[in-house]
């Protein structure tokens, strides 16, 4: 099944029956067009049978002591960083796709954790202990409450107020949202236009998507000299959003179907 389609079908499911891990590799598959996803899945099926014991201490020590996953200090903004294929492979990434390593293993465990989207830094959090709460950038290191809150201020300054919210848990479609946000910063820096279109366009896929992600698709569609797609995304925002911003996405929709001409 093309990827795309693959990716809209999953998110379009109910978030709790979401797979992370086939979630994670779609986006993974746009990079890498021969991707095959059962391979990678393979291999955390592996790395789940290789744990001593299913359980928290034994699922960290194998993954970030035996298995040596890490994170990329030395080249954050590698989009290999991003794709849980390239994660498996070279055994470093971000603190959102090692988040997503360690659930996913845990899950063939039986060993309950969930991600938690603190702005800046992706946390997990234990299930059973709700809190204690895991850096996975930091070789999983068992954090509190307090510690999460220096973690947050490490980034955003020490005078940088914090809301008890950010250490709520998030889904699987906040999950990917926020991977594929990561990769459109990293392609807006290189000013890689085909790999940010295809990152904008899966953004746009995921239920409850701001209008301003489908105009930025849009005016990249644009950009890239694809004007009948270009119009067609104007259009269709044109039609969901009405009054005035609906009447300026229509004026932009035909600016971009003047050019075919």
């Amino acid at each position: 099944m093309d990827p795309t389609h693959r990716f809209a079908q999953l998110l379009a499911g109910p978030p709790e029956q979401i797979p992370l891990d086939e979630a994670a590799l779609l986006i993974a598959a746009h990079a890498y067009p021969d991707l095959d996803p059962d391979e990678p899945r393979g291999r955390l099926d592996l790395l789940a049978e290789g744990c001593a014991a299913p359980t928290l201490d034994a699922l960290l020590t194998h993954l970030f002591v035996d298995e040596g996953f890490a994170g990329n200090r030395r080249d954050y903004y590698d989009p290999r960083n991003s794709f849980l294929n390239d994660v498996l492979t070279r055994r470093v990434g971000i603190p959102i796709t090692l988040a997503v390593l360690l659930i996913s293993v845990g899950r063939r465990l039986g060993v309950p954790l969930v991600g938690v989207g603190m702005p800046g830094h992706f946390l997990v959090r234990d299930q059973v202990d709700q809190d204690l709460f895991l850096d996975p950038f930091a070789a999983g290191a068992r954090l509190d409450r307090a510690g999460c809150v220096a973690a947050f201020r490490t980034v955003h300054g020490d005078d940088a107020p914090f809301h008890p919210s950010y250490l709520q848990p998030v889904d699987t479609r906040t999950i990917v949202a926020r991977m594929l946000a990561n990769l459109r910063s990293v392609y807006l820096a290189t000013g890689s236009r085909p790999d940010l279109l295809w990152v904008l366009r899966l953004r746009s896929l995921v239920p409850g998507v701001a209008p301003e992600e489908r105009a930025e698709l849009a005016a990249v569609l644009a950009a890239s000299g694809r004007f009948a797609e270009a119009g067609c995304e104007y259009e269709g925002l044109a039609a969901t959003l009405g009054g005035d911003l609906g009447d300026e996405y229509r004026r932009r929709a035909d600016q971009a179907r003047a050019r075919l001409n």
